[in-house]
């Protein structure tokens, strides 16, 4: 059985949604992302999508590219399914990552952001092992994520750049350092693994499926 979190709250999303063109340095972020993905993939998995953010971003210059964007939040859903309505390619869907991912087909890319670091850390890896399993050979796992500081005054450092009081956290928060994610990855035989940019506590790990 899964456990209700803050994200299930509408409050909570639209909180979120409110905030996040204003986050420090996404969208450079995004920016390395987007030119790691190749222009000819033809499938896309979007894992938390919130509004559709990224997958939308990523459609500007793959607008033949199918689509399927996963999220729990039925306040992100409605956002998303909003956002993609015009759009036949991209189908939305609820899913909650704390269960095993369903069986959709391969995919060229398979991305997230800032949606993996709300899990438990034995299902962060299980849910890599997914993710490899459902990469088509070729394919690639871009993870923009919310990593952990190696030492609490960078994390206080952190919080505060992005304008959030230290003492009042996110309490689904459950973040990993960048290492461990990145051996995570080689483990399961993903190459090519490396933390491709990172300003404090955010990074954008990615690994390619031989």
């Amino acid at each position: 059985m899964t456990t209700p979190t803050a994200w299930q709250s509408a409050d909570h999303a639209l909180a979120y949604l409110s905030r996040a063109d204003a986050i420090p340095h996404r969208t450079e972020g995004e920016a390395v992302l987007l030119s790691q993905v190749p222009l000819t993939v033809r499938r896309i998995l979007d894992l938390g999508t919130g509004d559709g953010r990224l997958l939308a971003l990523l459609k500007i210059d793959r607008p033949e590219a199918n689509g399927i964007a996963l999220d729990f939040s039925e306040t992100m859903l409605t956002a998303a399914r909003e956002r993609f309505a015009p759009n036949p390619r991209v189908e939305v869907m609820a899913h909650n990552l704390e269960d095993p991912l369903p069986d959709l087909g391969p995919f060229e890319a398979i991305v997230s952001s800032f949606a993996i670091h709300h899990l438990a850390d034995d299902r962060k890896q299980a849910l890599y092992g997914e993710i490899y399993d459902r990469l088509a050979p070729g394919g690639i796992f871009c993870n923009l994520e919310h990593v952990a500081s190696p030492t609490e005054r960078l994390h206080r450092r952190f919080m505060q750049a992005i304008g959030f009081d230290p003492n009042h956290e996110d309490p689904s928060n459950q973040l990993v350092d960048v290492e461990t994610q990145l051996q995570w990855l080689r483990n399961l035989g993903f190459i090519d693994v490396d933390c491709y940019w990172k300003w404090l506590e955010m990074a954008l790990l990615i690994g390619v499926k031989p």
